[in-house]
């Protein structure tokens, strides 16, 4: 299947960042014809098109909006998540890299909707090359009259400001992404109240990531009915793909919503790399489910996988050849929620460092299933009782294992060593 480039449709085009380059591409088209309307109906737009969040949960885009569109307030903030702290995830560092303007349009257009004139970019401390890319489209959408006061001559304003993360994998958290710019602890709040009434600094705010504000200059420009012709009912438009691990052709990818993980995998990116054999493949990220090869054969599409049990998340397949082991890539997923856990709440500060701790013990072969007991025991904790979702998520790679690999699970325990396993951590105590 060919890849269709709406969102990557700029990408190899010189001077991007400029917005007279960006214009003559029917750049900010969307956002002239935005801003002859109101935010009722910017947001009924949005809810034609049937566009849905691309970072995790696929919420409804427009209802978002529309929470902060209808809370009474003299300041409303838009605030864009480029934290991007997904393991393997690389589709909002080539957007933002090859098409900076879209973002900027899309941030402008949600202001229009919700009646907000300020908007943050929450960059990751890790996207350094980025944020020049970002500074001077700013700076040159200013130039352009796409920022500030009387926006194309109109009498709307909206400024756009770029705020640098810490590196803190929580902080992709929306309330924790508040606390950050905020200059405190990035830790999750408690809710309610929600961010569309209680957000940035008290006030109603909209948080959206990279990928999803882009797509909404696209919706402008092309219309609603276009978008929505796109992709499968309930999962409309374009999606940006990361394909990392064991393939022939790794790389961010664009394809209508909907299209098949096998033939994405072995048609688009070359099969799996040096002949070997495919042995899983994980979903959604490093807090998606792995999957076995006799189950990949499904749709892309945000509610088809999660009604098999998956994610589709920010989009990152994750592929693992058959020379490796399933534990021992589960034990560096678990390792990695226990390091980033930000120790606020306790079911996740101590239950993400015991799974990780019974995942190593089952690895070095000195595990027993009272020790898989004890994993589904505090998978069930995890799935419930955490603040926020890196808690939640932390259960769903370890638990997708238990039910989809139990035979290599029981291969490592009563005493049976797994020589990848130890060769990789050292057999590490």
């Amino acid at each position: 299947m060919e890849q269709m480039k709406v969102l990557l449709r700029n990408q190899g085009k010189p001077d991007m960042e400029d917005a007279k380059a960006y214009i003559a591409t029917g750049g900010y088209d969307g956002l002239k014809r935005a801003l002859e309307m109101d935010g009722a109906e910017i947001i009924e737009e949005l809810k034609k098109s049937g566009l849905r969040g691309r970072g995790g949960a696929g919420f409804p885009t427009w209802l978002k909006l529309k929470f902060a569109f209808d809370t009474e307030s003299a300041e409303k903030y838009i605030v864009c998540n480029a934290d991007e702290g997904e393991p393997g995830t690389n589709k909002d560092r080539v957007l933002m890299s090859c098409d900076p303007h879209s973002l900027l349009e899309g941030m402008v257009i949600a202001g229009r909707a919700i009646g907000a004139h300020v908007g943050y970019i929450y960059l990751r401390a890790e996207y350094p090359q980025v944020r020049p890319i970002l500074q001077r489209a700013i700076d040159s959408a200013y130039t352009c009259h796409a920022l500030g006061k009387h926006i194309f001559g109109s009498d709307f304003e909206f400024d756009i400001s770029i705020r640098s993360g810490a590196g803190a994998y929580v902080c992709g958290e929306e309330t924790a992404l508040f606390e950050s710019i905020e200059g405190k602890r990035g830790e999750p709040r408690y809710k309610p109240p929600f961010p569309g009434v209680h957000g940035l600094f008290g006030k109603p705010t909209a948080l959206n990531n990279v990928e999803t504000l882009a797509n909404i200059s696209h919706i402008f420009r092309n219309g609603a009915i276009w978008f929505a012709g796109i992709g499968t009912k309930g999962s409309t438009g374009t999606k940006l793909f990361t394909v990392a691990g064991n393939v022939a052709h790794r790389g961010v990818y664009e394809f209508p919503m909907g299209i098949n993980l096998k033939a994405l995998i072995y048609e688009n990116c070359g099969g799996i790399a040096d002949g070997k054999g495919l042995l899983a493949v994980q979903t959604g990220g490093s807090s998606g489910p792995f999957i076995r090869p006799d189950q990949i054969d499904i749709p892309l599409d945000i509610d088809f996988v999660a009604a098999s049990g998956g994610r589709l998340g920010c989009g990152t397949v994750f592929v693992i050849d058959d020379s490796n082991c399933i534990l021992d890539i589960v034990r560096n997923t678990q390792d990695f929620f226990a390091y980033e856990s930000c120790g606020q709440c306790t079911p996740c500060r101590e239950g993400t460092i015991r799974v990780a701790q019974i995942v190593d013990k089952i690895c070095r072969g000195d595990g027993s299933m009272v020790d898989v007991r004890a994993l589904q025991e505090l998978i069930d904790m995890l799935r419930v009782a955490p603040l926020c979702g890196l808690g939640h998520s932390s259960a769903v790679p370890i638990a997708s294992v238990l039910q989809n690999f139990m035979p290599e699970v029981e291969k490592h325990l009563d005493g049976d060593a797994c020589v990848w396993c130890n060769t990789q951590k050292g057999g590490r105590s």
